[in-house]
């Protein structure tokens, strides 16, 4: 089966540096379904061509860039120009990504992870919002089938994209292996005495947007006992996003410097270290489509509080400590309590790994795969 896979999402990323998550659910993807012999992939990229692409035997076909393209499509409902060259080529297209013009009769099926612009638009940029909600809200109603990563964003996607429940599929996504691995003790005290972090402490990972509700884990933090707070800070790491003007002045005020650290971005091999070295992971997200952080916690063995709405409960499961993402005085509350009872926290501990081993990149993969089977078949 002959497969056109998008990879601009994936191809910007790697020409500007750092993996996002769905450029990571792209890369995770390309690596087991290029080992699959049922299935030969043709990447497609709008307006990125990296001169090294590093997965795969064959550089992206490239267009230009997705949004003409796309706009033009929605105006005229024509199938955008390069159509009748990818039919030649192609059996059916995956957009990982979502970008979608119209191609015509051949088969096409989306990722679509969430549906937080129709859902919740208070949470996302007024740059162009109207237009881009309008394009993707098309561009999903040409897709013959849609992947989404949860039960939750699948009825989400349903209710606000106005589609059938049967033309949606739920594949969770997977935890790569390297979250299980342990780390030597000498590596791990080299990377928390890099960034000069205590034996314990709390850790926030999320780039820093209204969505994932940093500001509260501070306040809930700055709650607890000044003793507390010095003996076990809290560590936040993510890069400064939209609207979070307030939680930069918090994280960079004077008065918080012995309590609260702001790592901003870290590497991969470090940021592993320093999720593994963590007292508990506080993941407090007002909305998310799956919440990939909370299984690689899992993974890594450390405890985790996270929000107990949105698709968090279905991945969390009895594997994490929930909570309302709302209530200050409650994630307070759940912090102490993983600092007064250590067996509790060792009891999410080993939930946790048990769960995390239950979401594989293989798994996601081969669900991928019964998908296309079935478009194909369908179509």
């Amino acid at each position: 089966m002959r497969v056109g896979f998008g990879v601009t999402v994936l191809a910007r990323c790697l020409a500007l540096g750092g993996i996002d998550g769905i450029g990571s659910y792209t890369r995770e993807l390309m690596k087991r379904l290029e080992a699959d012999s049922a299935v030969e992939l043709f990447p497609i990229s709008y307006g990125y061509s990296p001169s090294q692409f590093p997965i795969g035997s064959r550089a992206p076909t490239t267009f230009g860039r997705y949004a003409p393209f796309a706009a033009a499509s929605v105006v005229s409902g024509l199938p955008f120009p390069g159509t009748a060259q990818l039919k030649e080529c192609v059996d059916l297209i995956h957009a990982p990504d979502h970008l979608i013009p119209n191609y015509g009769e051949i088969p096409v099926i989306a990722s679509i992870m969430d549906a937080i612009p129709l859902s919740h638009p208070e949470w996302v940029s007024l740059k162009l919002r109207k237009m881009k909600n309008a394009l993707w809200k098309r561009s999903a109603q040409w897709a013959s089938h849609i992947i989404t990563i949860s039960e939750y964003s699948k009825q989400e996607i349903a209710q606000h994209f106005g589609i059938d429940t049967q033309k949606i599929s739920a594949i969770p996504l997977g935890v790569d292996a390297r979250w299980f691995r342990p780390l030597e003790d000498e590596i791990m005290r080299g990377v928390l005495k890099r960034y000069d972090l205590p034996q314990h402490y709390f850790l926030v990972v999320g780039t820093l947007q209204p969505r994932k509700n940093i500001a509260r884990v501070i306040e809930a933090h700055r709650s607890l006992s000044k003793e507390v707070r010095n003996e076990v800070p809290l560590v936040v790491v993510g890069r400064a996003g939209w609207r979070c003007e307030e939680v930069v002045e918090m994280l960079t005020s004077s008065s918080s410097c012995n309590s609260l650290r702001w790592l901003k971005h870290l590497p991969d091999d470090d940021l592993l270290a320093v999720l593994k070295g963590a007292t508990a992971l506080i993941f407090p997200s007002l909305y998310e489509g799956f919440g990939l952080p909370v299984i690689e916690a899992f993974a890594a063995g450390t405890p985790v509080i996270t929000s107990n709405t949105t698709s968090l409960p279905e991945v969390a499961g009895d594997a994490a400590m929930l909570i309302n993402p709302l209530d200050v005085s409650e994630i307070a509350a759940a912090m102490q309590l993983i600092l007064e009872q250590p067996e509790l926290a060792d009891s999410y501990k080993r939930k946790g790994q048990e769960r995390a081993l239950s979401y594989s990149w293989d798994r996601t993969a081969s669900m991928t795969l019964d998908v296309y089977k079935k478009t194909r078949e369908a179509a």
